[in-house]
């Protein structure tokens, strides 16, 4: 159990929560330009935006699907077992539905077709940022009356909200779009953050003894939580990119970012601030 040791005594507070804010800062600026060009900080996939999901079974290539659609605004082609495809194309209007409708039919006769209206996809989207206010916010309440105590309950609040904002990012920059697949793991993230800051808060505040011991046995405990649920979802991405299941897939990666970015927010961010609290405040340290 060597490895899983945390000597805080080496960081001031303000070098440990530096890097998170500078990352959380980035993050916040890259998500607002996103949602001032696009109307959402993450980009929409089809769920949110609208469009047309085409499934098809063909041994046709993405390249030679592409040639074939051509004439329509063809967004994505992901690759299933069994040779499955799924197409996505941007919103159609109903002279271009009917003209994709018997584009398809012509060649794969049994194909899958699916449209999302723009205005079911907007219902989506409200609904989907009432559920992921609505958690939060039922998350900082319970936070604030466990505690009881302001700037420790502000750490958790703060680091949960750090996860949220920097995987999303992420899912930007990998182009992860935002599902209701991927709605769900940010949620996950969500209840996964408050697990892991509110064990490094009750043992530090709860608990008696020295600052880095506490601190120690938290981060060993943290880490290898942490670490089993990590394996656990590598293996169902690793599953699910070799079946070429992509909702799995995109949720698997998300959770994979944001349980990284957690681990930082953790023991950097929400631990730097409750040092800087308990080392502050009279009789905080015993």
């Amino acid at each position: 159990m060597g490895f899983f040791t945390y000597d805080i005594s080496k960081y001031p507070p303000a070098h440990m929560v530096a890097l998170p804010l500078v990352l959380l800062g980035l993050s916040l600026i890259f998500l607002s330009f996103n949602t001032l060009t696009t109307g959402l900080p993450v980009d929409p996939g089809i769920d949110f935006a609208g469009g047309v999901g085409v499934t098809v079974f063909t041994p046709d290539s993405k390249e030679v699907l592409e040639e074939y659609f051509a004439g329509f605004p063809l967004r994505s082609v992901g690759e299933s077992i069994n040779d499955g495809k799924y197409m996505v194309f941007e919103q159609l209007d109903e002279e271009q539905f009917r003209a994709l409708t018997a584009r398809i039919e012509e060649r794969y006769p049994d194909a899958g077709i699916d449209q999302i209206g723009e205005t079911f996809g907007k219902t989506l989207q409200s609904q989907a940022l009432l559920a992921l206010l609505f958690s939060f916010a039922g998350m900082s309440v319970v936070v604030f009356v466990a505690f009881r105590t302001v700037i420790p309950s502000i750490a958790v609040v703060l680091s949960a909200f750090s996860d949220i904002v920097i995987t999303a990012a992420f899912m930007n920059v990998l182009g992860i779009s935002l599902t209701l697949g991927t709605t769900a793991a940010l949620l996950m993230l969500i209840g996964y953050s408050v697990d892991s800051d509110i064990l490094l808060t009750s043992k530090l505040l709860k608990r008696k003894g020295k600052l880095d011991e506490k601190l120690e046995g938290a981060f060993r405990t943290g880490v290898i939580m942490t670490t089993t649920t990590l394996t656990a979802v590598a293996a169902m991405f690793v599953v699910s990119s070799l079946g070429q299941i992509i909702i799995i897939r995109d949720i698997s990666v998300v959770l994979l970012i944001g349980l990284v970015v957690d681990l930082m927010n953790t023991w950097m961010l929400n631990s730097g601030l409750l040092k800087w609290y308990l080392t502050a405040s009279k009789g905080g340290v015993k």
